[in-house]
């Protein structure tokens, strides 16, 4: 017997192995352009691949931005939100992958029974047809379940679930990645409200002066009261400007305080000017951008766990074999427990296959089926995205810096011009109306090259952001949540 026992348990350990009913995987083809169309004159022609990529704000050099990060990695609750959801994917595949080992279980019981005299196991021939027999029951053991994954539903299931941990990684990356690109552009736009407070403050000054010079010719009657009107108006007119910026500035305080964690009633940030120059960001080909961006990354693991799915959903179609084990000791009193004739074993498989389920086997495969199609497609859709978003902030990227060479030179031209006007209205030559006209030029040209140089700042941001930050693989997201958490 017990060498029969041992055929046994060695011919099901050999059919361990089994088979896998999923298709064989190959990650979803996308044919990568050779190059990105919208590279321009924005990005200096020097080598820039050996730049680091993984803390790419650190190429902005700002103290106070990178104290920033540093709070966003440690504070910000979306961020240890999508780390807990990493927490739970991995504690998901380990879920799936205990049921590649067996089940065992200590039981016992102690009950008293009530049966009647022709239960063959306590039958006694004095008793009447109606004596009831009562005995105690005591049972002690282990028992053992293990279901043979003859057809991978078992390991593909752990394939379905590793994949999908892996797809929380680059989730995690691409919050990340989300959350400092948008803390840096708020940053960005903050040092740009302050940079524009900076000017506005200059101006007033100027704007003062002129008043008080148009005040001092009015009282000489040199001028009229109507230039020094024009010259108030211009006054609060930049005054009121100004205290506009100040709030402007407060909403993005605001929203860098959410964003590293701290209540925006307790949190400040000093003003400064903008001292940020555009860097170098190595683009690299567009190939890479299938391995950088942590979407795209994660999309394509979906397809690989939805891909597994398909293999447990065909798995339904074929009969489930256990095999199970009991070892214990049964009687009717604890003295018993002791003496041989007590002890129980049993052993062997079992078998069940589902012979009609009104169509739901083949519900499931049709649906797991659909699952990995609309996971292709999603992973289309993303890398298209992808490439789109790349080319969209390097069109932008191109383009601003020529827009910035005319505002350079709009710039010279209308100080220019308002020194050539001022000096004219100071002789006599032409009414304060000229100047007026001049000011507001030369202010709205200067405050138009504010705006593009944060905007060209924040459009590199959005370039780092769409190239996909320093992310490379799955595993590299592992090792980035680690280094960060």
């Amino acid at each position: 017997m017990r060498a029969r026992l041992t055929l046994l348990a060695a011919s099901m350990t050999s059919l361990l192995a089994g088979c896998s009913l999923a298709p064989t995987y190959h990650p979803p083809e996308f044919k990568a352009p050779v190059a990105y169309k919208e590279v321009g004159q924005w990005q200096p022609a020097v080598p820039a691949d050996a730049q680091a990529r993984g803390d790419w704000w650190k190429s902005y050099h700002d103290a106070k931005l990178d104290q920033l990060i540093g709070q966003l990695d440690s504070a910000n609750p979306s961020l240890a939100a999508a780390l807990s959801h990493y927490d739970q994917a991995q504690a998901v595949e380990a879920q799936a992958r205990s049921f590649l080992f067996p089940t065992i279980d200590a039981a016992g019981f102690d009950t008293a029974n009530k049966a009647f005299y022709n239960k063959p196991q306590i039958w006694n021939p004095s008793n009447t047809l109606t004596d009831p027999q009562t005995y105690q029951q005591r049972y002690g053991g282990l028992n053992l379940n293990y279901e043979v994954d003859l057809w991978g539903q078992v390991r593909n299931t752990v394939a379905a679930e590793k994949a999908g941990a892996e797809a929380s990684a680059a989730d995690l990356e691409s919050v990340r990645l989300s959350l400092r690109a948008q803390l840096t552009n708020n940053y960005i736009a903050l040092r740009g409200l302050d940079e524009k407070a900076a000017l506005l403050k200059d101006v007033v000054l100027a704007y003062d002066k002129a008043l008080s010079l148009t005040e001092h010719r009015f009282h000489g009657g040199i001028d009229s009261a109507l230039s020094v009107s024009r010259a108030q108006a211009q006054l609060d007119s930049v005054k009121a400007e100004l205290v506009d910026v100040v709030a402007s500035r407060a909403l993005y305080e605001h929203a860098i305080a959410s964003l590293v964690g701290q209540p925006a009633s307790v949190f400040n940030i000093a003003p400064a000017r903008l001292a940020m120059k555009l860097p170098v960001t190595p683009v690299g080909l567009p190939s890479d951008l299938l391995q950088r961006r942590p979407d795209i990354a994660s999309a394509e693991r979906k397809v690989a766990a939805a891909n597994a799915e398909v293999g447990v959903a065909r798995a339904a179609y074929f009969p489930t074999v256990s095999l199970g084990g009991l070892l214990g000791v049964e009687a009717i009193n604890s003295s018993q427990y002791a003496l041989a004739p007590t002890q129980i074993w049993s052993i062997g498989p079992a078998a069940l296959l589902t012979l009609f389920d009104g169509g739901y086997r083949k519900a499931i495969n049709r649906q797991a089926k659909d699952a990995l199609d609309i996971a292709t497609d999603n992973y289309r859709t993303t890398v298209l995205n992808g490439f789109q978003q790349v080319e969209d902030n390097l069109s932008l990227l191109n383009n601003l810096a020529l827009e910035s060479k005319h505002i350079d030179a709009a710039i010279i031209d209308t100080n220019l011009t308002l020194t050539i006007a001022m000096n004219r209205y100071r002789e006599g030559m032409v009414n304060y109306l000229e100047v007026v006209t001049a000011q507001t030029a030369a202010l709205r040209v200067s405050l138009q090259g504010l705006d593009l140089e944060t905007r060209r700042l924040q459009a590199n941001v959005d370039l780092v952001r769409a190239l996909g930050g320093g992310y490379t693989s799955p595993q590299a997201g592992k090792a980035a949540m680690v280094s960060h958490s």
